[in-house]
């Protein structure tokens, strides 16, 4: 995957929102969640659009294409943080996770969430 999802317009990230969700998609489907009335044909460009950038996939049911991420939200999201841990630390995520923790971003939920697979990660051998 070598598209940065930073680099992608607001319709974009909002249909490519809308895939993640669905799961499975249609050029209509996406269209009906849109917060705002769109050709059903531009969705469909921009549909295309996110193909060609390697976000998204699709396969054929009957004449109409059905659309899946790439990715999932998940593995996408990781890539970002670890963008900005270049960017802006150095390539430390410690220093990003540090940070959230420090400003608050990361509430107790969240926190005792990050233990739990840090833990089972250490338990699997990859820590």
């Amino acid at each position: 995957m070598g598209h940065d999802i930073g680099d992608l317009g607001e319709l974009e990230r909002e249909v490519l929102r809308l895939v993640w969700r669905q799961d499975r998609a249609t050029a209509e489907s996406v269209r009906s969640d849109l917060a705002k009335s769109l050709k059903e044909s531009t969705v469909r460009t921009v549909l295309r659009r996110l193909e060609g950038k390697g976000l998204l996939t699709h396969s054929v049911e009957g004449r109409t294409y059905v659309y899946r991420a790439a990715e999932a939200r998940g593995r996408a999201a990781a890539r970002a943080v670890k963008r900005i841990a270049d960017w802006f630390c150095n390539g430390s995520v410690e220093e990003v996770l540090v940070g959230l923790v420090d400003s608050e971003v990361l509430g107790r939920r969240e926190l005792q969430r990050l233990a739990d697979k840090i833990a089972k990660a250490k338990g699997m051998g990859r820590a």
